[in-house]
């Protein structure tokens, strides 16, 4: 095994000393759980009689003898979500697959699964960060029956895995193994879609070639082909071990497919207390599964949401990360990928050139990723170097190419596109946030303009058809944090902005608001901490004050005389009710939600003061 990197090691252990508390705390909760033993045993003959009543008989005299495993499946099944449609028809084949081990399965539950594509821009939109504690909250009530030896969840998207794999950490004593639909096939080139989306925002194209462009690009079921926060949570399923070897990548409702769910319902069973690989999920992730995750995000150029979900995910584990770890990390992760919007290739393309398993071992054989951690497949990473293949009677693994196939998409650690992962913390006198700079090109990596201050991503929308964004300038959009209103991803920005870059204009953003995991060429200092509702000095910027945007010296700050900045009272926050489209419903949780840094979280840490 190579020799691990010292700074991998380094901020390993300094959160290894950080989380000693609440690690402790959440392994001995683990193992009293674990020590109750077999769940069905502690239920009363009527519990158990309403736990099985529907099953087929078969199923019914195993979940009677107490003595075979049963795993719960939690879902993320809707046939409106390309990603997750393909998802239907899983729950059959894993059932099957788990009797044909010795078990039983039941459907424990289904989750909510919103697509931030359809609500870019739109109201509903402002649900979805706090649907992530949403779906968590379902996972547990999926599994509050207290009739299962381990599950199965089944998700792909933006807040569904981050969400079912908080719910299952609460669950932690018991195995979990995540089991994806992997991504469409490619449609139109992401560089053409672009294109004309850049068409569209200057006028120059109709929406019904915009709609033709788009159709074609989202064209069939399974996940979106480019590399926003879906496929970014797929990669972090793989390097933190929850996934089988290279289930990631491969499209729906194909053999291979079919060959890797039915093979993790086989493996399930053999991960339960009642076999001899006993695996609950709340030791397959410790620190180094969640530092793994940490290298694995800066090393493709992953979404900027996981500096959110990450540290959501640790936390869950008794486990405190900061955004420091991730800046600390990036100086000496390279930069492996290029996968849209950090290069024109999908992740087709990407897998099709070596994928993950090639990624993995790159990574493992530069001492840049823990080989020693616990995974579904077994004790060591080394088994994600290597590649599913079809087999007689299911699926088997090779080792992944040892060479990319395409240089222009994954390259050697010894080659990389960039010597650092592109992930930023900027800090100054208006907080502190977080830039990726990996498809930033070094010229756009520094601004200095005026400041153009707005209140929501309409308003920005607005300015740009009347053309009044003219001149460099840093664009501000702020009351757009997790308090606010549920911290909507602003990824309409995008096109008009980079249309003003296109044409010569010094521009950037800054946001107590998210970007899309697509966060793409403009300069972004994004999730800055604290909001405006938290009495964040963004509410200070006036229109016209100098603001600097420096990715390169970690700088963001309003230059404005010190004095005149200290006796500056923010401005006043709108009060305007949050209606519609459900939003309503969720004003608790904004209520209660943490900061940005960490991690958003909605139950648990403010009542008690946020930690």
């Amino acid at each position: 095994m190579s020799t691990l990197n010292t700074t991998v090691a380094r901020i390993t252990q300094a959160i290894r000393e950080r989380s000693a508390a609440g690690r402790d705390d959440y392994l001995e909760r683990l193992q009293q759980a674990a020590n109750d033993g077999p769940m069905r045993g502690s239920l009363s003959c009527t519990n158990l009689a309403h736990a099985f009543a529907a099953a087929p008989d078969d199923d019914k005299a195993r979940l009677k003898g107490l003595h075979q495993p049963n795993v719960g499946i939690v879902s993320a099944y809707n046939d409106m979500l390309s990603a997750h449609q393909p998802l239907e028809r899983f729950p059959a084949l894993l059932k099957q697959a788990v009797r044909e081990a010795g078990g039983t399965a039941q459907f424990a539950g289904g989750v909510p699964a919103m697509c931030d594509g359809v609500t870019q821009g739109q109201p509903g939109m402002e649900l979805s960060l706090m649907s992530r504690d949403v779906i968590a909250m379902a996972t547990g009530v999926a599994l509050s029956h207290n009739t299962f030896d381990a599950a199965v969840c089944l998700g792909v998207c933006d807040k569904i895995v981050p969400g079912l794999l908080i719910g299952a950490l609460h669950f932690g004593h018991l195995p979990f193994i995540f089991v994806p639909a992997g991504p469409m096939t490619s449609g139109m080139s992401n560089g053409e879609k672009a294109r004309i989306r850049g068409l569209y925002a200057e006028g120059k194209v109709g929406r019904d070639a915009l709609l033709e462009s788009e159709s074609r690009s989202y064209h069939g079921p399974g996940t979106c082909t480019f590399y926003g926060t879906a496929n970014s949570n797929q990669m972090l399923m793989e390097v933190m071990g929850l996934h089988l070897p290279g289930a990631a990548f491969v499209n729906p409702n194909t053999p291979l497919r079919d060959a890797l769910t039915i093979a993790a319902g086989h493996r399930v069973v053999e991960l339960t207390a009642r076999g001899d690989q006993f695996t609950p999920v709340g030791r397959v992730i410790d620190e180094r599964a969640i530092v793994n995750g940490i290298v694995g995000l800066l090393a493709t150029g992953g979404s900027t949401n996981h500096t959110i979900h990450l540290v959501a995910i640790a936390r869950a584990a008794g486990i405190e990360i900061n955004w420091d770890d991730f800046a600390a990390l990036s100086k000496v992760v390279p930069l492996l990928t290029r996968i849209y919007p950090n290069g024109q290739a999908d992740v087709n393309h990407f897998h099709a050139a070596g994928g993950m398993g090639l990624l993995v071992s790159e990574l493992l054989a530069a001492g840049l990723l823990h080989g020693d951690v616990l995974t579904v497949a077994g004790n060591g990473l080394d088994a994600y170097a290597q590649e599913p293949v079809l087999a007689q009677g299911g699926v088997d693994w090779q080792p992944a190419p040892q060479q990319s196939g395409d240089l222009d998409v994954v390259r050697p650690v010894s080659r990389p596109f960039s010597a650092d992962g592109g992930m930023r913390v900027l800090q100054g006198n208006l907080g502190r946030a977080v830039v990726k700079v990996s498809a930033v090109e070094p010229e756009n990596r520094v601004v200095e303009a005026p400041a153009r201050v707005f209140d929501d991503q309409q308003a920005v929308l607005a300015a740009f058809r009347a053309g009044e964004l003219n001149g460099d300038f840093v664009c501000v959009v702020r009351g757009q944090g997790p308090q606010a209103n549920g911290m909507p991803e602003l990824h309409k920005l995008t096109p008009e902005l980079g249309v003003l870059q296109s044409r010569g204009q010094r521009v950037a953003l800054v946001t107590d608001g998210r970007m899309s995991g697509a966060s793409g060429k403009v300069l972004a200092a994004i999730h800055l901490s604290p909001e405006w509702v938290d009495g964040g000095a963004i509410g200070r910027i006036r229109e016209g004050d100098l603001i600097r945007v420096d990715a390169d010296a970690g700088v963001l700050m309003a230059k404005v005389p010190e004095a005149q900045w200290a006796a500056r009272k923010e401005d006043p926050i709108a009060t305007e009710p949050q209606h519609g489209m459900g939003r309503e419903m969720f004003a608790g949780m904004r209520a209660a939600a943490t900061s940005a840094e960490t991690g958003a979280i909605t139950f648990g840490l403010r009542a008690g003061g946020e930690q």
